[in-house]
Formats: C-alpha cells, sequence, structure tokens
C-alpha cells in the first residue's frame, strides 16, 4: 500500500504536469533553481567559485549554503502540503451516519439567513488536513447526539471553496493551524469560533474533543433552548425518527457527493 498509494498520485497528477510543463514560466523557473547546484557541483565550473569551507573545496556546499538550501526546502515543502499529503497514506474519509447538511459557496449565506431562530455550528475545513480527518467522526456523532429543529450542524470545504474562507476570515495556511475552525452562528450571526485567533493570525492552541466542544460551546444549554422554541412550530406534526435523522437534511449537498 506504501508503494501503490504514490504510484497512484503520481499518475493522477500526469495530466496537471503536462499542463505545467507547457508554460515556459514553470521551466525556466525550475531550470534557475538547479542552475546554482549544476554549478557549484560540476568541476570544471566550480573551482573559480568562492567557498567558506575549512577544507577549500569549491566543489561542494558550505555550512551558509546547506542553511540556506534547507530553509529554502522547508518553505517549499509548506506552500505544497496538500500536494505532498495526497502522495502518503492518509487517513479514510468518514462516511459513518451524520446530520449534518453541506455547504456550498453559494448556499452558506443563505441558509444561515433562512431562519434566524435556528442556530447554527458549522465546520470549516479542508480534505487535505489530517486534523480535519481526525475530527470528522466526532463532529458527526454531536451532530447525531445534539441536532433538532432549532440547532443545526453544517460544514463547508474552504479548501474547495476558497472564497468562503476569504469572507469568513478562515485561513487555509498551515502555518496559522485554523483548520478545522468551528463557528457558531445565532440569528444568521457569528458568535463565536475555536480556535481562537491571537492578533498574529494565529490559532490559540485548542483540543478538538468532544468534551471540549460540548463545554465550550454549551451544546447541552443550546439543545434545551433549541428544543423549547422549536416546542410552537412542532405542534401538529410527528417528530421524525431518530433513526431517520442520520440520513441527512434535505436539498443538501450529501456526503457522496462530496
Amino acid at each position: 500500500m506504501a508503494v501503490v498509494a504514490p504510484l497512484l498520485a503520481l499518475l493522477y497528477s500526469v495530466p496537471g504536469l503536462c499542463r505545467w510543463l507547457a508554460r515556459p514560466y514553470y521551466p525556466l523557473s525550475a531550470l534557475l533553481a538547479t542552475a546554482f547546484l549544476i554549478v557549484r557541483k560540476l568541476p570544471p565550473l566550480c573551482r573559480g567559485l568562492p567557498s567558506q569551507r575549512e577544507d577549500g573545496n569549491p566543489c561542494d556546499f558550505d555550512w551558509r549554503e546547506v542553511e540556506i538550501l534547507m530553509f529554502l526546502s522547508a518553505i517549499v515543502m509548506m506552500k505544497n502540503r496538500r500536494s505532498i499529503f495526497l502522495m502518503t497514506c492518509k487517513p479514510p474519509l468518514y462516511m459513518g451516519p451524520e446530520y449534518i447538511k453541506y455547504f456550498s459557496d453559494k448556499t452558506i449565506d443563505e441558509e444561515l439567513e433562512r431562519d434566524k431562530r435556528v442556530t447554527w455550528i458549522v465546520e470549516f475545513f479542508a480534505n487535505w488536513s489530517s486534523e480535519c480527518q481526525s475530527f470528522a467522526p466526532i463532529f458527526a456523532d454531536l451532530s447525531l447526539k445534539y441536532n433538532c429543529s432549532g440547532l443545526h450542524f453544517g460544514k463547508v470545504d474552504v479548501g474547495r471553496y476558497t472564497d468562503v474562507s476569504t469572507r469568513y476570515k478562515v485561513s487555509t495556511s498551515p502555518l496559522t493551524k485554523q483548520l478545522p475552525t468551528l463557528i457558531l452562528f445565532q440569528g444568521g450571526t457569528e458568535v463565536m469560533r475555536r480556535p481562537q485567533i491571537d492578533k498574529k493570525g494565529r490559532a490559540v492552541s485548542w483540543t478538538f474533543s468532544e468534551e471540549n466542544v460540548i463545554r465550550e460551546f454549551n451544546l447541552n444549554e443550546l439543545y434545551q433552548k433549541a428544543k423549547k422554541q422549536s416546542k410552537p412550530r412542532d405542534e401538529g406534526s410527528e417528530e421524525a425518527p431518530e433513526g431517520a435523522a442520520a440520513t441527512g437534511l434535505p436539498n443538501g449537498e450529501s456526503k457522496k457527493d462530496k
């Protein structure tokens, strides 16, 4: 499996690689990036280059050049974290029962404003984030326990809908550690979010456990208030059985479609 996954990822990326090579900017950038390595290691050319090595060998890297190359490699890996993640054995997507509505960039604002009596807890996630994958079954379990007509759970893929991340100020950069982000909406307005963001735009360390979510968002209290508010609207209609609730909300983007 460790060999098959990278091969499949490589085959999947072949069309994109061909389009990448068709643009002269990228091959030229790659040539310039490797030019120094070629000049430094090729004996006829490296003899005249200055070097700070103790042995005076001009055809090998000195400590300063090694530090620069390591720093640039770390930057490239951070910038391409998503591609690197796809070539590794990532955890499987959660496919269990849930009562979650999946939003797109066009439906999230409309749904939050549709009925301001409804409280929403929305997770902003990205499929390439291992933290989001680990939190998926926890969030699904919470939706099964606390979802009712006055308290709904939703998710939006900010890795796919980048304008949503800008609109709700959720950075997808791995450096900020803002994924996943949970936001509580009441009356269509954001009330609180976890993790919190400091003045530098970085997330304050917070553990995405079921206990922390219940405590920080006061889910027990929200659930009781939502049930009381929904009683007048539910009079005269039967409550859906709990088993049917796990199939998803109507008019929502299903997990299979995702």
